[in-house]
């Protein structure tokens, strides 16, 4: 026969509590995920308003969404009776090992977070960093993947780029084209600036303003050279060179001016 008395007293001081604190562990941890679910969308909707970028918010949710879930676990568990302060001092030190051995990630993290909210380039961008130019392709937390002219795919941990000089060549919207050309001692030099200037203002894609330059840069040992300096559009920038490379040399011959190259003579002498 069972004895109902310690029945009674087993329900009373075990199942019955431990019933009520599993319940209302289960409680905090679902009403915890939709509060948790609710915050993060208000997080999103407010960060979407400052115009960050999108990778940003869906890392920083991800990790409110972390940190805030630990949240609830822990009281759920402290709800069970489970001794979280030694909980959190284990996470605690879990935390700092997993840091130690990934150093360097965290490195990259830490840039990669700065690059997405800095933004000193974004997707789309020609840039210049950690000695590789290419087009940005994308930006994550850790790397970032440019396109290389040639298209190669080159993928640039964060920290190597935000630890050394970025250069952004789609930045501005205008950029100046800097050319050299070289003409002989004998050409007449205000001939020469007008044929280089005329070639110049020709071009649609040339910018009144700022206006294009040609001076007399240096007087070399084979050469006079001129430094001729348009400003074009960004994205106009190769286009120009390559066309005004071209037109320039051909317009300074068809004028009579030819363009030096160096040369060397050779004086032999017969002794007898």
């Amino acid at each position: 026969m069972f004895d109902t008395e310690k029945i009674n007293e087993l329900i009373s001081l075990y199942v019955i509590p431990w019933s009520i604190n599993i319940v209302t562990a289960l409680l905090i941890f679902i009403i915890g995920r939709i509060v948790i679910s609710i915050l993060i969308g208000i997080l999103g909707k407010v960060m979407g308003r400052t115009k960050l970028d999108s990778i940003l918010i869906e890392f920083t949710q991800t990790i409110a969404k972390v940190l805030l879930l630990i949240f609830v676990i822990v009281a759920a568990l402290d709800q069970l009776g489970v001794n979280t302060t030694s909980l959190i001092a284990v996470l605690g030190a879990a935390g700092l090992a997993i840091g130690l051995a990934l150093q360097g990630s965290l490195q990259n993290f830490a840039a990669g977070f700065l690059l997405l909210v800095l933004r000193p380039f974004k997707a789309g961008d020609y840039v210049e960093a950690a000695g590789t130019a290419g087009m940005v392709e994308k930006i994550s937390i850790f790397s970032t993947i440019l396109r290389t002219p040639d298209n190669k795919e080159v993928t640039i941990p964060n920290g190597a780029i935000y630890g050394g000089n970025i250069v952004n060549y789609s930045a501005r919207d205008t950029r100046r084209v800097d050319m050299v050309f070289g003409i002989s001692y004998g050409d007449d030099l205000k001939k020469a600036k007008e044929v280089m200037m005329a070639a110049l203002t020709s071009d649609e894609r040339v910018l009144e303003d700022p206006a294009p330059n040609v001076a007399v840069s240096a007087l070399a040992d084979s050469s006079v050279n001129f430094i001729v300096r348009p400003w074009v559009k960004t994205e106009d920038y190769w286009p120009v060179y390559w066309d005004m490379t071209e037109k320039i040399k051909v317009e300074l011959e068809a004028n009579g001016m030819s363009i030096p190259f160096p040369q060397r003579d050779l004086h032999i002498f017969n002794e007898k």
